[in-house]
């Protein structure tokens, strides 16, 4: 699937969780997603909680973050 397409299914709306990027549709934040992946839930885990997502929204998450991160200045380690 082409990034374009990918990165559709992430909206920001300030109607909607205060502008935070989600998945389009729905008040699910990005960065809750990339937060439980973070803490060792599985795609698997993440759609039985969230049955209304699908394996597309949270490659669009991870994908979204990683535009996101490209934009910004590294961060320093120090």
């Amino acid at each position: 699937m082409e990034e374009k397409k990918i990165l559709e299914r992430i909206e920001r709306n300030p109607d909607v969780m205060f502008g935070k990027a989600v998945i389009k549709g729905t008040r699910l934040p990005v960065e809750l997603l990339l937060e439980k992946l973070a803490y060792g839930y599985t795609e698997q885990r993440l759609l039985e909680e969230y049955p209304f997502i699908t394996v597309d929204d949270i490659h669009a998450a991870l994908l979204y973050a990683s535009r996101i991160l490209s934009l910004e200045e590294e961060l320093s380690t120090a």
